[in-house]
Protein backbone atom coordinates (compact mmCIF):
# COMPACT_ATOMS: atom_id res chain seq x y z
CA UNK A 1 0.00 0.00 0.00
CA UNK A 2 1.16 3.55 -0.58
CA UNK A 3 2.46 3.98 2.95
CA UNK A 4 3.72 7.51 2.58
CA UNK A 5 2.51 10.59 0.76
CA UNK A 6 2.70 10.90 -3.01
CA UNK A 7 2.57 14.41 -4.44
CA UNK A 8 -0.11 14.64 -7.14
CA UNK A 9 0.13 18.42 -7.65
CA UNK A 10 2.13 21.21 -5.98
CA UNK A 11 -0.64 21.62 -3.39
CA UNK A 12 -2.17 18.09 -3.23
CA UNK A 13 -0.87 14.94 -1.55
CA UNK A 14 -2.21 11.40 -1.80
CA UNK A 15 -1.85 9.43 1.43
CA UNK A 16 -3.57 6.59 3.28
CA UNK A 17 -6.80 7.75 4.92
CA UNK A 18 -6.98 8.00 8.71
CA UNK A 19 -9.83 8.23 11.17
CA UNK A 20 -8.81 11.83 11.86
CA UNK A 21 -9.85 12.69 8.28
CA UNK A 22 -13.55 12.41 9.20
CA UNK A 23 -14.12 16.16 9.56
CA UNK A 24 -12.28 16.89 6.31
CA UNK A 25 -14.35 14.26 4.50
CA UNK A 26 -17.52 15.76 6.01
CA UNK A 27 -16.67 19.23 4.69
CA UNK A 28 -15.73 17.89 1.24
CA UNK A 29 -18.94 15.84 0.94
CA UNK A 30 -21.08 18.82 1.97
CA UNK A 31 -19.33 21.05 -0.61
CA UNK A 32 -19.68 18.40 -3.32
CA UNK A 33 -23.09 16.95 -2.45
CA UNK A 34 -24.92 18.19 -5.54
CA UNK A 35 -22.05 17.27 -7.84
CA UNK A 36 -21.71 13.75 -6.39
CA UNK A 37 -25.47 13.08 -6.24
CA UNK A 38 -25.43 12.24 -9.97
CA UNK A 39 -22.88 9.44 -9.55
CA UNK A 40 -23.31 8.02 -6.03
CA UNK A 41 -25.95 6.05 -4.12
CA UNK A 42 -28.51 8.04 -2.12
CA UNK A 43 -27.08 9.16 1.23
CA UNK A 44 -28.75 9.81 4.57
CA UNK A 45 -28.24 13.36 5.89
CA UNK A 46 -26.01 11.97 8.67
CA UNK A 47 -23.55 10.66 6.06
CA UNK A 48 -22.15 14.16 5.51
CA UNK A 49 -21.61 14.88 9.21
CA UNK A 50 -18.27 14.36 10.97
CA UNK A 51 -19.86 11.54 12.99
CA UNK A 52 -21.23 9.92 9.82
CA UNK A 53 -17.84 10.11 8.16
CA UNK A 54 -16.13 8.74 11.26
CA UNK A 55 -18.52 5.77 11.18
CA UNK A 56 -17.83 5.22 7.46
CA UNK A 57 -14.07 5.50 7.97
CA UNK A 58 -14.13 3.05 10.91
CA UNK A 59 -15.89 0.48 8.71
CA UNK A 60 -13.53 1.05 5.79
CA UNK A 61 -10.42 0.94 7.96
CA UNK A 62 -11.65 -2.37 9.45
CA UNK A 63 -12.03 -3.72 5.89
CA UNK A 64 -8.53 -2.42 5.17
CA UNK A 65 -7.15 -4.19 8.25
CA UNK A 66 -8.77 -7.40 6.95
CA UNK A 67 -7.02 -6.94 3.58
CA UNK A 68 -10.21 -6.42 1.54
CA UNK A 69 -9.93 -2.67 0.93
CA UNK A 70 -7.40 0.16 0.60
CA UNK A 71 -8.44 3.78 1.03
CA UNK A 72 -6.42 6.87 0.15
CA UNK A 73 -7.30 10.53 0.60
CA UNK A 74 -6.24 13.51 -1.50
CA UNK A 75 -5.21 16.34 0.83
CA UNK A 76 -5.16 19.95 -0.31
CA UNK A 77 -2.38 21.70 1.58
CA UNK A 78 -3.35 25.35 1.04
CA UNK A 79 -4.93 25.77 4.49
CA UNK A 80 -2.33 24.07 6.66
CA UNK A 81 -3.01 26.43 9.57
CA UNK A 82 -6.66 25.34 9.88
CA UNK A 83 -5.75 22.24 11.93
CA UNK A 84 -8.03 19.95 9.90
CA UNK A 85 -6.98 18.34 6.62
CA UNK A 86 -8.74 19.81 3.58
CA UNK A 87 -9.95 16.76 1.66
CA UNK A 88 -9.82 17.18 -2.12
CA UNK A 89 -11.05 13.65 -2.93
CA UNK A 90 -10.50 9.97 -2.32
CA UNK A 91 -9.65 6.76 -4.16
CA UNK A 92 -10.45 3.24 -3.00
CA UNK A 93 -9.56 -0.30 -3.95
CA UNK A 94 -12.41 -2.53 -2.77
CA UNK A 95 -13.33 -6.18 -3.15
CA UNK A 96 -9.64 -7.07 -3.08
CA UNK A 97 -9.34 -10.74 -3.94
CA UNK A 98 -6.20 -12.86 -4.02
CA UNK A 99 -5.66 -16.45 -5.19
CA UNK A 100 -6.00 -17.01 -8.94
CA UNK A 101 -8.10 -13.84 -9.44
CA UNK A 102 -5.82 -11.22 -7.79
CA UNK A 103 -8.23 -8.41 -8.55
CA UNK A 104 -9.87 -5.31 -7.06
CA UNK A 105 -12.46 -2.72 -7.95
CA UNK A 106 -11.38 0.92 -8.03
CA UNK A 107 -13.53 3.94 -7.24
CA UNK A 108 -12.65 7.61 -6.86
CA UNK A 109 -14.18 11.04 -6.47
CA UNK A 110 -12.82 14.58 -6.51
CA UNK A 111 -14.14 17.54 -4.50
CA UNK A 112 -16.13 19.93 -6.68
CA UNK A 113 -13.58 22.69 -6.02
CA UNK A 114 -10.72 20.60 -7.42
CA UNK A 115 -12.22 19.27 -10.66
CA UNK A 116 -10.38 19.44 -14.00
CA UNK A 117 -6.92 19.59 -12.43
CA UNK A 118 -5.87 16.04 -13.39
CA UNK A 119 -6.07 14.85 -9.77
CA UNK A 120 -8.23 11.79 -10.49
CA UNK A 121 -5.82 10.66 -13.21
CA UNK A 122 -2.74 11.25 -11.05
CA UNK A 123 -4.30 9.41 -8.09
CA UNK A 124 -5.42 6.52 -10.29
CA UNK A 125 -1.93 6.13 -11.79
CA UNK A 126 -0.37 6.03 -8.30
CA UNK A 127 -2.92 3.49 -7.06
CA UNK A 128 -2.46 1.30 -10.16
CA UNK A 129 1.28 1.22 -9.42
CA UNK A 130 0.62 0.31 -5.77
CA UNK A 131 -1.92 -2.36 -6.77
CA UNK A 132 0.65 -3.94 -9.08
CA UNK A 133 3.94 -3.51 -7.21
CA UNK A 134 2.87 -3.47 -3.57
CA UNK A 135 -0.32 -5.55 -3.47
CA UNK A 136 0.63 -7.92 -6.28
CA UNK A 137 -2.74 -7.66 -8.01
CA UNK A 138 -3.25 -8.73 -11.62
CA UNK A 139 -6.36 -6.75 -12.65
CA UNK A 140 -8.36 -3.70 -11.64
CA UNK A 141 -11.95 -3.04 -12.66
CA UNK A 142 -14.13 0.07 -12.58
CA UNK A 143 -17.60 1.10 -13.69
CA UNK A 144 -19.06 4.44 -14.71
CA UNK A 145 -22.52 5.65 -15.53
CA UNK A 146 -22.97 5.57 -19.30
CA UNK A 147 -23.08 9.37 -19.46
CA UNK A 148 -20.07 9.95 -17.17
CA UNK A 149 -17.66 10.67 -19.98
CA UNK A 150 -15.26 12.61 -17.70
CA UNK A 151 -14.61 9.51 -15.59
CA UNK A 152 -14.38 7.37 -18.72
CA UNK A 153 -11.64 9.70 -20.00
CA UNK A 154 -9.78 9.32 -16.70
CA UNK A 155 -9.96 5.53 -16.94
CA UNK A 156 -8.94 5.23 -20.59
CA UNK A 157 -6.18 7.80 -20.07
CA UNK A 158 -4.78 5.55 -17.33
CA UNK A 159 -4.79 2.45 -19.53
CA UNK A 160 -8.20 0.96 -18.67
CA UNK A 161 -10.19 -0.55 -21.52
CA UNK A 162 -13.98 -0.91 -21.76
CA UNK A 163 -15.20 -4.49 -21.80
CA UNK A 164 -18.96 -4.30 -21.56
CA UNK A 165 -22.08 -2.74 -20.13
CA UNK A 166 -23.83 -3.88 -16.98
CA UNK A 167 -27.57 -3.30 -17.10
CA UNK A 168 -29.08 -1.79 -13.93
CA UNK A 169 -25.72 -2.25 -12.19
CA UNK A 170 -25.94 0.17 -9.23
CA UNK A 171 -28.66 2.12 -7.48
CA UNK A 172 -27.61 5.72 -8.17
CA UNK A 173 -29.57 8.93 -7.65
CA UNK A 174 -32.89 7.17 -7.11
CA UNK A 175 -32.79 4.46 -9.81
CA UNK A 176 -30.95 1.36 -10.98
CA UNK A 177 -28.48 2.66 -13.56
CA UNK A 178 -26.58 1.01 -16.40
CA UNK A 179 -22.78 1.22 -16.18
CA UNK A 180 -19.95 0.91 -18.67
CA UNK A 181 -17.35 -1.53 -17.29
CA UNK A 182 -13.59 -1.03 -17.59
CA UNK A 183 -10.56 -3.09 -16.67
CA UNK A 184 -6.80 -2.77 -16.57
CA UNK A 185 -4.50 -5.77 -16.64
CA UNK A 186 -1.57 -4.77 -14.44
CA UNK A 187 0.81 -7.66 -15.15
CA UNK A 188 1.00 -11.30 -16.23
CA UNK A 189 2.92 -12.65 -13.22
CA UNK A 190 1.97 -15.99 -11.72
CA UNK A 191 -0.21 -15.62 -8.59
Amino acid sequence: MIATSVRLAPDVLLRPAELTDATGFSRAYRRSLEHLRRTEPPREAAYCTPAGQEQRLRAQLAEQEAGRLRLWVLIHEADEGSGEPDVAGAITLSQITYGPLRSASVGYWIDVGHLRRGLASAALRAVCTAADQELGLHRLSAGTLLENTASQRVLTGCGFTPYGTAEKYLYINGAWRDHRLFQKILNDRHP
